[in-house]
């Protein structure tokens, strides 16, 4: 199946940068622009109408994920969201994070002055984390599923293993680089908080997240928000405290409808035939990235590969990547792509052959 014509994609462009900018499929963009119209149309009652939109937004999220709607929070972005629940959590918590992680996910640790001990990004990274875990007995576990430079896919049954061996542990992970590429049940997932910004690979643009707790974590904080006074005005009063926390406030209608929008395109689809057109475009490009020796070692020599690669191309070929057409993006050692529903194989060989003519 072809889904190139769902998007708008110039013919002279390779567009492999959804680890960075996802597109917007037609139905969002058509979706945004009626909105627009109405909602700058005086006559209308749209602005008034936010709670009950939003509320709606919600349920499409939590049904998404396989969340409880009482339990799924909407953010202008994740790094709001997290930041939030750190500054929520008892300041004693010792925490384990990976080395290299996502500054929004490193750095509220980091600022704050928390107790962490931060672990390698290695081949066996799963062992790494379990071996601090039994060493150190850490009160939260932090990660990104996907890391945002190497690409490296943590074991999603691993995280399922260590919530049963360590039920009093709190994972929280950030999806970003992750959602919206497979199925994913989060009640099932043994993260007790999951969240994501909406504009890379949910092709949902900017200024829209979410967090989903788990039921344990949200019993968590509400207990040590006991005694603090609930909203008395009366546009408030449909907020519980923590929800003053995570939405404290109006929020872009048009942002999360696009997110909605996109979740629902993404439905119509359906997130089993997203993946397998992801895996066989990405099977390719595996396939001829490691031909070419241009796969980072920790990346090549683990079974499970994610749609996010570190292609070790000296960064300094970027701009010459980039005037031939490919849409992508240096990070660390090398150029990172990514390989999403708008991509196919030809997309791959014609970015191979780029790489070729250059060396």
């Amino acid at each position: 199946m072809h889904f190139k014509p769902h998007f708008n994609i110039a013919d002279d462009i390779t567009y492999l940068n959804t680890p960075g900018n996802g597109l917007l499929p037609k139905d969002s963009l058509n979706w945004r622009q009626e909105w627009e119209q109405e909602f700058f149309d005086s006559r209308t009652d749209l602005r008034d109408k936010q709670v009950d939109f939003l509320a709606n937004v919600k349920k499409t999220v939590a049904s998404f994920f396989t969340s409880h709607v009482e339990n799924t929070y909407l953010l202008p972005n994740f790094s709001f969201g997290y930041s939030t629940l750190i500054d929520l959590l008892p300041s004693d918590f010792r925490y384990v994070v990976l080395a290299d992680e996502y500054p929004s996910l490193q750095y509220p640790i980091i600022s704050r002055g928390l107790e962490h001990i931060t672990v390698p990004v290695t081949v066996d990274v799963e062992e790494k984390l379990e071996a601090e875990i039994q060493r150190s007995h850490p009160d939260v576990l932090i990660l990104s599923l996907v890391q945002y430079i190497s690409g490296l896919k943590i074991n999603l049954d691993f995280l399922k293993r260590i919530k049963q061996a360590y039920p009093d542990l709190l994972i929280i992970a950030d999806g970003t680089q992750f959602l919206g590429t497979e199925p994913f049940n989060f009640q099932e997932s043994g993260i007790d908080a999951l969240g994501g910004s909406g504009y890379k690979w949910l092709l949902s643009g900017f200024g829209n997240g979410f967090m989903l707790l788990s039921e344990k974590l949200r019993s968590l904080l509400e207990d040590l928000l006991i005694g603090r006074p609930k909203p008395t005005v009366a546009m408030w009063q449909h907020k519980s405290v923590l929800d003053t926390f995570f939405e404290p406030g109006h929020q872009d209608n048009l942002s999360h409808g696009t997110l909605q929008k996109s979740m629902q395109w993404i439905q119509s689809i359906g997130l089993d035939t997203i993946h397998a057109h992801n895996r066989s475009v990405s099977e390719e490009a595996y396939k001829l990235f490691a031909e070419r020796n241009l796969l980072l070692p920790i990346i090549q020599e683990r079974s499970e590969k994610s749609f996010l690669i570190n292609v070790q191309v000296d960064p300094a070929c970027y701009p010459h990547i980039q005037q031939m057409g490919i849409k992508c993006f240096p990070r660390g050692t090398g150029i990172r792509i990514g390989i999403h529903v708008y991509n196919d194989i030809a997309d791959i060989h014609r970015f191979v052959n780029i790489l070729e003519s250059i060396k």
